[in-house]
């Protein structure tokens, strides 16, 4: 009886608190969070922010805006490790058990999203290096790319970390080649950012770099809840959104910057990496995709009651026979949701704070709907796309993720303060 009892325990926790006993170390964790950041789709900002800034520019966007994303992450994993909670289950305190399916629904359509947009980032230019005059090869690749990368996140915390040890040094090394060679080639980075159109200003140019990752930011606690102590939590997220994520806009930018091309799979072909350009494509993309999958899993599970594993395989099927739809169609909403998500990291971060015996591990689930962190959502994704750009096309005011966590942290404490009053 007992034996069948442990087989029964969710490893991944779904609908409860991690125990201590499950926890990870430093190294785990590392490499876990550091093969999260190490997404091509960065590497591609990194591109654009070479081409629209010089040196100096292009050193400050991505030393601002990695610092306010490591501090916007960093906050997420502390409360993410201290309470054990997922991404869903801090939401469904914050939000209440009603209201969480509005940040879920968010989250798990963004991450299912950059997961078939990530099988299709690969999928496409390996197929026109192997057959360029085959319209079905693609798809053929997609579905290929779909299993594996379906495969790693059904099984859970200890096949992303697997994918991660892996990939992780794969992809530091060949993008550390990728962008010394174009350095070397191109006379120095002084020489090759001068290429530059300087077509972005800074404040634009940080937008893009916290934009680029603080959609998958937003879910770090669904992965570091599993780390042994806070501080390994906080140190290991931070690493990774700055240091893991500004080397990606580095291997990107230097390297495309110098070839001129904006998509890093060819930016590698050119600098003569050749079958090396496949492997670090494909690492680069699995490592978040993976994650991708099992942040978008856990949100179907809050809102349908059921466990990760079914919901991966969900999610991985949508993903995937939506590949190649969602490479063509899904990048314009990801700028509206990048504007949006925010709101809900602050709201979870700042509810955390200020009311944490909810958070205790015998505290009563609050039932219903939390109307002052809905609104505050609600309010926050307003302002951030109105000053973003997305509903008066070429209206922009300071950095769009920043005015979308003032005004929905102002608003949630508004309505709790008048909550409070009733």
């Amino acid at each position: 009886m007992e034996n069948k009892e442990i087989q029964k325990v969710d490893i991944d926790y779904t609908h409860e608190a991690v125990p201590q006993t499950a926890r990870k170390g430093f190294g785990a964790m590392f490499v876990i969070m550091l093969g999260f950041t190490f997404f091509s789709a960065s590497m591609w900002t990194g591109v654009d922010l070479a081409n629209g800034l010089d040196l100096k520019g292009f050193i400050w966007a991505i030393l601002i805006g990695g610092a306010i994303l490591a501090l916007y992450t960093g906050a997420l994993g502390y409360i993410g490790c201290d309470s054990g909670l997922s991404f869903d289950l801090l939401a469904r305190r914050a939000f209440g058990d009603k209201g969480s399916y509005l940040p879920s629904a968010m989250i798990s359509l963004t991450q299912i999203g950059w997961f078939g947009v990530g099988a299709a980032m690969f999928a496409i230019p390996a197929a026109q290096v192997l057959n360029p005059n085959s319209t079905i090869l693609p798809y053929i690749l997609v579905l290929a790319v779909g299993v594996c990368m379906t495969a790693s996140a059904y099984f859970g915390i200890k096949g992303l970390e697997i994918v991660s040890y892996i990939s992780v040094p794969l992809i530091a090394i060949l993008g550390t080649y990728a962008m010394v060679t174009a350095t070397i080639q191109g006379g120095g980075l002084t020489a090759i950012f001068d290429k530059s159109s300087g077509s972005l200003t800074l404040f634009a140019a940080i937008g893009l770099v916290i934009g680029s990752f603080v959609s998958g930011g937003t879910a770090t606690p669904n992965f570091v809840r599993f780390a042994k102590s806070n501080k390994t939590a906080v140190i290991t997220t931070v690493i990774a959104f700055f240091l893991g994520n500004t080397l990606m806009f580095c291997f990107g930018g230097v390297a495309g910057a110098f070839t001129g091309t904006n998509d890093i799979f060819w930016v590698m072909i050119e600098l003569g990496l050749g079958v090396w350009a496949f492997l670090v494509l494909g690492a680069n993309i699995w490592t978040t995709n993976d994650n991708a999958l099992y942040t978008g899993a856990l949100g179907l599970a809050n809102i349908t009651g059921q466990k990760k594993k079914p919901m991966v395989i969900l999610s991985g099927i949508i993903g995937t026979v939506a590949a190649m739809w969602l490479y063509n169609n899904f990048c314009n909403w990801l700028t509206i949701l990048n504007a949006t998500l925010p709101a809900v990291g602050v709201i979870l971060v700042a509810d955390y704070f200020l009311d944490r015996k909810k958070y205790a591990a015998d505290a009563t689930e609050p039932k219903g709907i939390n109307w002052a962190a809905i609104i505050g959502v609600v309010a926050g994704a307003i302002v951030g796309n109105l000053t973003g750009g997305n509903i008066i096309p070429g209206f922009t005011w300071g950095i769009a993720a920043i005015n979308n966590m003032v005004v929905s942290f102002a608003c949630y404490f508004v309505g709790k303060l008048i909550a409070k009053k009733k």
